[in-house]
C-alpha cells in the first residue's frame, strides 16, 4: 500500500534494495532534523548506455528511446567502482619476480596510473630495488633527480611531527596527466650500500603519512633485506612474468619460497600478470595459466604495446585503449584483495 505523507512530514529516504522502508514520523510528530535531511536521498536512476550503439541510439531518439548500458559497459562501470572503494586505511601492493625483465617495473606504472587516474591521487609507485631500478627512468621526469638513497640520509626532516607534503616533493616525481607520484631508486649501478630492512621501514613510515596507496618495485634477490620487509608490510601481491616458461619458473620456484617461509596466504591471494609478446608462437600459455590459476586467486593477460616494448617513458594518453581496458581489469582484480 502507497502511504501519503500527512501535511508538514517530509517524504522519507527511498531504501536501497532489500532495506527495510524507512520509519515515518509519528501522526502529529514535530519533523526531526534527521527527516529534514533525508530530503537528500533520492531514487536511484536507472542506468542508461553511455558507450557504443546503445548510447548512439539514446542521442538520436532525443531521450525517447533509454537502453540500458550493455555487458561491456556494465563491467567497465564494476572494474571502475571496483579500483575507487574506500579500503580502509593505508594499503601496499608489492609487485615480485626475481627474474629480469618480466614486467615488474611496467606493471609498477600502470597499476599506479589506472588507480591515479580512477581514484585521484594519493598514490605512490616505490623502487624498493636494492641497488640500480629502471623505475626512475621509465616514469615521467620532475625537476629534480633525487632517490630513495637522498630520502634516506634527509630522514631526520620528518622525524616526530615535522615534514609536510611540501617537504616530501624534493624527494617524489609527480607523474602530472598519472595522478601518482614516484620514488626512485638509485639510478647508478655502483653507487651506495644495500638497503637493509629498517631503511625500508623507515621510509615506509614517512611516505605513508602522505599516501593511501603504495605500490613497490622490487629487486631480484629475494634474500635481500629489503625485499624481505616488503614482503611483510604487504597487502595484496601482484607476480608479473612474460608468457614465457623460464620466466614462469623463476616466479614459481619463488612462490615455493614465499610458501616455505610462511607466506601461505599471500601466496593464495595473489594476482598473476602475464605479459603478452607480440605473436603467440612457440609459448605454452595453457600451461602456464594453469599453473598460477592453481596457485593464486586470479590469472589475467596484459596485451602487448608496442609504447611499452621501446623502454621509454610511458605516458598513460598515449597507451591503446585495449592496454588501458586490461588494466583496469587488472586493477580491479587487485582491488578487490584490498
Amino acid at each position: 500500500m502507497v502511504r501519503v505523507p500527512a501535511a508538514g512530514q517530509p517524504e522519507p529516504a527511498w531504501p536501497a534494495a532489500g532495506q527495510p522502508e524507512p520509519a515515518w514520523p509519528a501522526e502529529g510528530a514535530a519533523p526531526t532534523a534527521e527527516d529534514f535531511a533525508r530530503r537528500r536521498a533520492a531514487r536511484p536512476v536507472d542506468p542508461v548506455a553511455t558507450m557504443g550503439i546503445r548510447a548512439a541510439v539514446n542521442k538520436t531518439t532525443l531521450g525517447l528511446v533509454k537502453l540500458a548500458p550493455g555487458r561491456q559497459e556494465q563491467e567497465l562501470k564494476r572494474d571502475i567502482d571496483m579500483v575507487r572503494r574506500n579500503f580502509g586505511g593505508l594499503r601496499q601492493v608489492t609487485v615480485v619476480n626475481p627474474k629480469g625483465g618480466a614486467g615488474k617495473t611496467v606493471a609498477i606504472l600502470l597499476l599506479a596510473m589506472t588507480f591515479g587516474q580512477k581514484r585521484g591521487g594519493y598514490v605512490l609507485a616505490w623502487d624498493n630495488n636494492e641497488t640500480q631500478g629502471t623505475l626512475g627512468m621509465r616514469a615521467q621526469q620532475d625537476f629534480h633527480s633525487r632517490t630513495v638513497r637522498d630520502m634516506l640520509r634527509d630522514l631526520g626532516q620528518f622525524q616526530g611531527a615535522h615534514g609536510r607534503v611540501g617537504d616530501l616533493s624534493q624527494y617524489v616525481r609527480s607523474q602530472g596527466e598519472g595522478m601518482f607520484d614516484v620514488l626512485a631508486s638509485d639510478e647508478s649501478a655502483t653507487g651506495g650500500e644495500m638497503l637493509t630492512a629498517s631503511a625500508f621501514a623507515e621510509i615506509r613510515e614517512v611516505v605513508s603519512r602522505f599516501y593511501k596507496l603504495i605500490f613497490v618495485d622490487t629487486g631480484n634477490n629475494v634474500r635481500a633485506q629489503n625485499w624481505q620487509a616488503a614482503m611483510d608490510a604487504t597487502d595484496q601481491l601482484v607476480i608479473t612474468m612474460s608468457a614465457r616458461n623460464d620466466s614462469a619458473e623463476t616466479a614459481a620456484r619463488m612462490l615455493d619460497h614465499l610458501e616455505q617461509s610462511g607466506r601461505q596466504r599471500l601466496v593464495r591471494q595473489a594476482v598473476t600478470v602475464v605479459s603478452m609478446p607480440p605473436s603467440r608462437k612457440e609459448i605454452d600459455l595453457p600451461a602456464i595459466e594453469q599453473h598460477f590459476a592453481a596457485r593464486t586467486r586470479a590469472v589475467l593477460l596484459a596485451p602487448y604495446e608496442r609504447l611499452i616494448d621501446t623502454g621509454e617513458p610511458i605516458r598513460y594518453g598515449q597507451l591503446s585503449a585495449a592496454t588501458r581496458d586490461a588494466w583496469l581489469k587488472i586493477a580491479a582484480a587487485v582491488a578487490e584483495g584490498l
